[in-house]
């Protein structure tokens, strides 16, 4: 089962920054992730995003502003977000969040040439329901 795998760090702390739109995660030996909300948001392992094999990924574009309302535990191997923007499908098991965390920068980059293939933009569009958050302070 994901996350269970005996290499596989367990979160000891989660804490939800709402006003920079962070979650922090802490592994103990004092590895630190910081992950925004946009971020989870765009590489969310649900279905509804990654289809069902190779080929089927659906770009999630629109997400800048996209807040977490609240992060729920699902039994004793991944976290479901619910966020702003009424998504709350993905299961984010902790192997997977480790390695969102060990490879934000590089994610991040190859998410954005993915934008600009695509010609779509972070910011929430009209075809987007994404909901603006006024209270994350963006750095």
């Amino acid at each position: 089962m994901a996350g269970l795998d005996n290499s596989t760090p367990i979160p000891e702390e989660i804490l939800l920054h709402q006003q920079s739109c962070i979650v922090e995660i802490a592994y103990p030996g004092g590895e630190r992730h910081h992950l925004s909300c946009e971020f989870l948001r765009v590489f969310t392992p649900s279905a509804e995003a990654r289809g069902h094999g190779p080929g089927q990924e659906v770009l999630q574009y629109g997400k800048k502003d996209v807040q977490i309302q609240r992060i729920e535990p699902v039994g004793n191997y991944a976290l479901r977000f619910v966020f702003s923007d009424g998504h709350d499908s993905g299961l984010y098991s902790w192997d997977l969040l480790h390695n969102l965390g060990k490879h934000r920068d590089e994610l991040w980059q190859e998410y954005l040439l993915q934008l600009e293939k695509q010609g779509r933009s972070r910011e929430a569009g009209p075809e987007t329901t994404s909901q603006p958050a006024t209270s994350c302070k963006k750095h």
